[in-house]
């Protein structure tokens, strides 16, 4: 039986590309979704605005309607839209969702760990399988390095992108800083401008490139006195992102409610 999800922002370039991916994967039913109030898309028949097959519903601006026969919703947006969504989505039948959201501040996550008593979330800054992977091996390098090899994170994505650092940044700094066995808050580096003094030893450090039309590009660099460990990853297209949100929505869909990532989902 196809699993019917909804999406929020669906007109977006993460939403089409989300959109096309279920539509032709037969698992899936895409049976809502959601646009800005003022888009030209609204109440528009999704294989119309879309020109899609095997799919159903209308593009609302109403959360409730969009999610009204979803079993899981998917949400790439923006924080105090995605905060939203799963306010209005506790009035609905909809308990699992999967977040690709990043931007989020301290308190804004502490609001998503709340939700996640009322639902079944998947949340993570990259939902692609080599981006996971790094991950675990930045933990892995980050504890056999000590710290004496600086950690520094580099990160390049398109003009549009609106926060920095970028969430997949921010979740490979938290496996280096997990490695080694602190918080992140605890030896993250402040952005770099002006006379900033001498490294902090065993401190965590970010840089963020924005320009054209990078997918998305992460190195995260282990340097000593003597050698460089470079460890990196590139995603091509964005469909590598959407892909693995559909994973999660298929694995998430009978989760009990709690907050959940793609180590989760992919069992590593």
């Amino acid at each position: 039986m196809p699993k019917p999800i909804a999406i929020a922002g669906i007109m977006g370039a993460m939403g089409r590309n989300l959109a096309a991916m279920a539509a032709a994967d037969g698992r899936f039913m895409l049976v809502g979704g959601t646009e800005a109030p003022n888009s030209a898309a609204l109440n528009k028949h999704i294989s119309d605005a879309l020109n899609l097959l095997n799919v159903s519903g209308e593009i609302s601006s109403d959360i409730t309607v969009a999610a009204k026969n979803a079993k899981v919703f998917i949400d790439f947006t923006r924080p105090a839209a995605t905060l939203a969504t799963l306010e209005a989505l506790k009035a609905t039948e909809c308990k699992a969702v999967v977040i690709g959201t990043t931007g989020f501040s301290e308190e804004e996550n502490k609001k998503i760990k709340a939700y996640a008593k009322h639902f079944a979330i998947v949340k993570t800054g990259n939902f692609s399988l080599g981006v996971n992977l790094l991950s675990g091996f930045v933990k892995k390098a980050a504890a056999v390095l000590g710290e004496d090899w600086d950690i520094e994170i580099i990160e390049a994505h398109h003009r549009r992108k609106v926060d920095a650092p970028s969430g997949t940044a921010i979740l490979l700094g938290e496996s280096a800083a997990e490695g080694r066995g602190k918080p992140l808050s605890e030896i993250r580096t402040p952005a770099r401008e002006g006379i900033t003094g001498a490294r902090v030893k065993g401190s965590i450090g970010f840089s963020a490139i924005r320009g054209g039309g990078i997918v998305g590009e992460h190195d995260v660099r282990f340097e000593s006195e003597t050698e460089s460990l470079v460890l990196s990853h590139k995603a091509w297209d964005r469909s590598t992102f959407a892909k693995g949100a559909l994973e999660a929505a298929l694995w998430v869909v009978d989760k009990p409610h709690g907050l959940y990532d793609m180590h989760d989902v992919l069992g590593l």
